[in-house]
């Protein structure tokens, strides 16, 4: 585990501390929240970031120092501003306390997420992203890479090159600390963008490519990993976070959709001479980190 890269990391649930009851993703239905509304969605996201801290702390005594955060930590989000929920003092105060604790904080908001989609699509990823930097915000944390909002470009819409553009032109839309913050990921699908294809992103807005090792090896475009690696890599103005993972179907399952994640880790990334953080997507999450630190 020493020198494979700078700080790892897992995403979203600690199996560890689930078993009692500490989870960030307390949601409702949209019947509940119909009925139980605003006072009942501020009771479980103040729960949620309560959680969150005990999470932090359980990740910093354990020597992990990156942490995805889930994006659920909101329920229906996008129908209030957090400002307006009851509990918000106690749920600024929670976030502020988060914000001084000294781990690399990232998030990687849901697939339906659409930059470069139109109408509707788009109105609600900009309301989505905009939640979820200023979680960010009222953890104190200054806008930069640092602490990544990480999204994929989404559907090609038929014409790879135009849905660039748009993705391009509509990040103009997001507001200073959100375009300060957000980055982008290649496909694991070879009809989507592999990292060659963001490059013009890149150079059209600044956004840093974070480079997924498995999506690569299923979409590698004509690059090869380590030029791809290298490639992401030079498009970052702070310490790079990457993911990793292993093959379901390689390692666990042969019948595994091609895509799906291994359980636990059997493979160690090269990182190719370069300090990079990495997030690792295996199902075990952290369990799957300790056991590679004492393998």
């Amino acid at each position: 585990m020493n020198g494979m890269s700078h700080a790892v990391g897992y995403a979203c649930i600690n199996l560890s501390l689930q078993a009692s009851k500490i989870t960030t993703n307390r949601g409702m239905v949209r019947k509940t929240f119909t009925q139980r509304g605003i006072a009942y969605a501020s009771e479980l996201a103040l729960k949620n970031v309560q959680d969150l801290l005990t999470i932090v702390d359980w990740n910093l005594k354990n020597g992990i120092r990156l942490f995805r955060i889930s994006s659920d930590l909101f329920p229906w989000a996008s129908e209030y501003r957090i400002a307006s929920l009851p509990d918000f003092p106690a749920i600024r105060a929670t976030l502020e306390e988060i914000g001084r604790r000294p781990i690399r904080l990232t998030m990687h908001p849901g697939p339906f997420n659409k930059l470069a989609g139109e109408g509707s699509v788009l109105a609600n990823t900009l309301v989505d992203l905009e939640y979820q930097s200023e979680i960010f915000d009222l953890m104190g944390l200054t806008p930069s890479h640092w602490n990544k909002i990480n999204i994929h470009v989404g559907g090609t819409y038929g014409d790879k090159s135009a849905t660039l553009t748009r993705f391009a032109q509509n990040f103009q839309l997001l507001s200073e600390n959100l375009r300060a913050r957000l980055t982008v990921e290649n496909d694991d699908r070879q009809s989507l963008y592999t990292v060659a294809d963001l490059v013009s992103v890149y150079e059209r807005t600044g956004i840093p490519i974070v480079f997924d090792y498995f999506h690569h090896s299923l979409n590698p475009g004509h690059q090869t990993e380590e030029e791809a690696f290298l490639t992401a890599y030079n498009t970052w103005d702070v310490r790079p976070v990457f993911h990793y993972s292993d093959s379901r179907q390689q390692h666990e399952d042969p019948k595994a959709r091609q895509e799906a994640h291994a359980d636990w880790l059997y493979t160690v990334p090269n990182t190719y001479g370069k300090e990079v953080d990495i997030v690792y997507e295996c199902k075990m999450k952290e369990l799957a980190l300790i056991k590679l630190k004492n393998s």
